[in-house]
């Protein structure tokens, strides 16, 4: 049987979710709990990949195995992972399922705050400059005019293609000195969301136009592009799936 799996974890200590060869993952301490209380080798298959620093209030990942209590099977995990690991639930779904492949979005959230605060440092980027939000909004408005985002992906990357569908981003106040960068995409590019970002800041720093913006998407060059933000303040926040995957 396969199962999807929900889950949230703090990914302060963590080398992202997938397995590193030199650091401990979100995707190691899953599978190894699941080893502990399965007694046998079950390897997990995320939804995507998030770097090292990078948190997610929801990720989701399927296993294949045989759960006579999901319910149960989920108060284990809890008990037995680590505090910055947290599951919501485990549901059966079809056999062919995938946790990557068959999600319809994604959606992002990328934190700042305008202040120095000791007790967010991990969970929000501190920024420095004053920032044009609204002209900031105008650049993200134009991101749902194009497909390709090779301007903002990662180099050297295994895809086989950049083209991924934008439909929602904005910048809103969350409370004062604090805001929200949101994107929902079909799909998204390793280091597409912090290099979106990073390119944002410029604009919002005046050191960009809604041209010259344009102008970086267009030209399908990383370098062109600004610098990539911080991972501390960035969320993996939804994932969606047609209900076809679920077993009703």
């Amino acid at each position: 049987m396969r199962y999807f799996i929900y889950l949230d974890f703090d990914g302060a200590k963590y080398h992202g979710w997938q397995i590193q060869p030199n650091g401990n993952s979100v995707q190691a301490e899953l599978e190894k709990a699941l080893f502990t209380i399965l007694r046998t080798e079950t390897p997990i298959t995320g939804a995507g990949r998030t770097d090292a620093g990078v948190h997610a209030r929801l990720m989701v990942a399927h296993f294949d195995g045989e759960v006579a209590d999901c319910t149960l099977l989920a108060d284990k995990l809890n008990r037995l992972l680590p505090p910055d690991i947290s599951i919501h639930r485990i549901v059966e779904v079809q056999t062919t399922a995938h946790a990557r492949f068959d999600a319809l979005y994604r959606t992002y959230e990328y934190h700042i705050t305008l202040r120095k605060d000791p007790f967010s440092r991990n969970y929000s980027t501190r920024v420095y400059h004053h920032l044009d939000f609204s002209l900031m909004n105008q650049a993200a408005e134009i991101l749902k005019e194009y497909t390709d985002f090779t301007s903002f992906s990662k180099l050297h990357t295994d895809v086989k293609t950049n083209n991924c569908e934008v439909v929602y981003a904005l910048w809103s106040e969350k409370s004062n000195n604090e805001w929200v960068f949101t994107i929902t995409a079909n799909r998204f590019l390793r280091n597409m969301v912090r290099s979106i970002v990073g390119t944002l800041f410029e604009v919002g720093k005046g050191k960009l136009s809604l041209t010259d913006f344009r102008k970086i998407i267009e030209a399908k060059d990383r370098g062109k592009a600004g610098s990539s933000a911080p991972a501390t303040g960035l969320y993996l926040c939804d994932i969606g799936y047609p209900s076809e995957v679920f077993k009703l």
